[in-house]
């Protein structure tokens, strides 16, 4: 089949299949003469895999990784499991890192006051002059005062 079947059948775009052909994740089963691609079965299965895998958020050398070891009939599932686990973490440290920045924006969002005065305690932040934040003791609001911390 060509690049435009394999692409249809596996789901990944043509352009796409290019780049990993480029990068040697997926190569054409063939070449006519006139220097088109011809793709079989075993190389759209391929391409599923990698569309699977990215979907996933595995990096591109994860997943070459991951296809090396399915190719390997010999391979112990440890060393599977080992990419993956790996994988696991760094999603879990990516989410860690978005839940902070979600409460950071969120601390910020409370003290801007959003009303006509062009005070913003977001845009200070943003401009490295951070809002010190604090909570106002009667209504446990946050408040902010525009300047750095002392930390």
């Amino acid at each position: 089949m060509n690049i435009g079947q394999a692409a249809q059948a596996s789901g990944v775009s043509a352009k796409m299949i290019r780049y990993y052909e480029e990068i040697g994740l997926v190569l054409p089963e063939s070449r006519t003469s006139s220097n088109y691609r011809l793709y079989g079965e075993e190389e759209v299965h391929r391409l599923r895999f990698v569309r699977r895998a990215r979907s996933l958020g595995f990096s591109l050398e994860e997943t070459q990784r991951l296809l090396t070891l399915w190719a390997d009939k010999d391979r112990e599932s440890g060393e599977v499991k080992k990419v993956a686990l790996g994988h696991i973490a760094e999603l879990e440290d990516k989410i860690a890192a978005m839940r902070s920045m979600v409460e950071t924006l969120k601390d910020l969002a409370d003290c801007c006051q959003g009303d006509h005065r062009p005070n913003c305690p977001i845009l200070a932040d943003l401009a490295g002059a951070a809002p010190t934040l604090r909570r106002d003791v009667a209504g446990g609001r946050k408040t902010a005062g525009i300047g750095r911390s002392a930390s």
